[in-house]
């Protein structure tokens, strides 16, 4: 008579304890979160824009090429326009200067003296050619961008006509 040899687990097949299972599926789903994010930033590169004053473009060697937002105050006696909807104007911090060209309709509000917020291409030394251009909407407003940036240059006054408006926090109530 033959005898059957009981079955026998297969070679270099190894058992995790629970625990250790555990970890390798936590360790696999913080590597797909990784990924994921990763892909989420590469699809993303292309449309994050970042905010400079003229005078941050200077000190940093924004290489040209670069999209971003250019904000200031558009210089008095700068703006010109050319054929069709074509205008050049230069954005100034009072420091530096930035000579900023778009073709398009400018906003109704726009005007030199006032703060300004164009999002476009950096050209390269003091040229900036803008896709879009957005000005202030009445006389107590200013993008927090700006007039962060003029404050940083002590150019912007707190009493200044241009300061943002105070709307965001609620007025205080006088004790009885």
């Amino acid at each position: 008579m033959t005898t059957v040899e009981p079955a026998r687990p297969l070679a270099g097949r190894r058992r995790y304890t629970r625990k250790q299972r555990r970890l390798l599926l936590i360790g696999a789903a913080g590597a797909v979160l990784c990924l994921a994010a990763g892909l989420v930033l590469f699809a993303l590169r292309d449309t994050i824009v970042f905010f400079y004053g003229p005078s941050e473009i200077a000190e940093k060697g924004v290489a040209p090429g670069t999209r971003m937002r250019l904000g200031g105050l558009v210089e008095q006696g700068s703006v010109t326009r050319g054929p069709g909807q074509r205008v050049a104007f230069s954005i100034t911090d009072s420091r530096t200067v930035i000579k900023v060209s778009y073709e398009g309709l400018l906003p109704d509000l726009f005007r030199e003296g006032q703060g300004v917020v164009t999002e476009g291409v950096f050209q390269g030394g003091t040229q900036f050619r803008a896709d879009s251009v957005l000005a202030k909407h009445d006389e107590t407003y200013m993008p927090r961008e700006v007039a962060d940036a003029l404050k940083k240059q002590g150019h912007w006054q707190p009493g200044d006509p241009a300061a943002p408006a105070a709307s965001s926090k609620p007025a205080a109530k006088a004790a009885p």
